[in-house]
């Protein structure tokens, strides 16, 4: 395993060289590399979910280069390696698992969750952070696709008290905000029903918490369903001979329940 890891280290320097490399992969630096980090990572999640675990070995290779990408760019510029980069998340693992590396003892989830976020919290004052940013919601990104940053600050903001206690307020909360789109509705003011838009979809999320359901993930699943049914309805019209466009809502609504009884049957 470690002959290989130095084999790819080695790679992509040799991709970097600014003489013998590649034109592409020299003139990539931290920023241009975003994008596919990004797209790398769900395509990581998308061979989970098909449970393809071939593909998933691969997607995670290309998961792993982006990694060492990174890990060069760094490295030239005197800033640190992928040894480092190791060393890091091995004293990190270390660290926050007191209970499996050193002689502490958590009786619960909850205790195990609440020292985990005081090791993190220890670890931003290390880095030098200021009284202003030791928020208790400092260090979720603000890259994380919406619903899921949504839920690691709900997450935050109940581990320290600020939470509905059971499920039925927030059901009651999804009612209020739903009556409030329609006040901004009524109002034509577009900014105020974007914003009210935003916070029917926080408090989702919350519900989603409070039902023990990844608000990321439900929406994938739901957004790929409607995908399969929207398909049904696309072979249903072209059999007709027609677009979709030549077809009543009506009829298409039609096909849509249709594609519900059919695709659940099929499995």
């Amino acid at each position: 395993m470690l002959k290989n890891t130095q084999q790819l280290l080695a790679i992509m320097a040799r991709l970097r060289h600014p003489e013998d490399g590649c034109a592409w992969d020299v003139r990539q630096d931290f920023t241009s590399l975003i994008p596919y980090v990004i797209e790398e990572a769900y395509e990581v999640v998308d061979a989970i979910e098909r449970g393809d675990l071939d593909d998933l070995r691969s997607e995670l290779g290309d998961l792993l280069l982006q990694v060492v990408f990174h890990a060069q760019i760094a490295e030239e510029r005197g800033l640190f390696t992928f040894e480092q980069v190791s060393e890091g998340i091995c004293d990190k693992l270390i660290r926050r698992h007191p209970h499996v590396f050193a002689d502490a003892v958590f009786n619960s989830d909850e205790e195990r969750q609440q020292a985990w976020e005081q090791a993190k919290a220890a670890e931003r004052l290390e880095k030098g952070a200021t009284p202003v940013q030791q928020s208790v919601l400092s260090g979720v990104a603000g890259s994380l696709p919406a619903l899921m940053e949504c839920e690691k600050i709900q997450d935050r903001a109940a581990q320290h008290g600020f939470d509905w206690p059971d499920v039925e307020p927030v059901f009651a909360k999804v009612q209020e905000e739903l009556d409030e789109i329609r006040e901004a509705l009524a109002s034509g003011d577009q900014a105020h029903i974007q914003e009210e838009v935003g916070d029917l979809l926080l408090v989702a999320v919350n519900l989603a918490r409070h039902l023990n359901v990844n608000a990321e993930i439900a929406l994938k699943q739901s957004t790929k369903k409607f995908s399969r049914r929207f398909n049904y309805i696309e072979q249903q019209v072209e059999a007709s001979g027609r677009s979709l466009k030549e077809c009543e809502l009506v009829e298409l609504d039609a096909f849509w329940n249709e594609a519900k009884v059919v695709l659940k049957n099929a499995g």
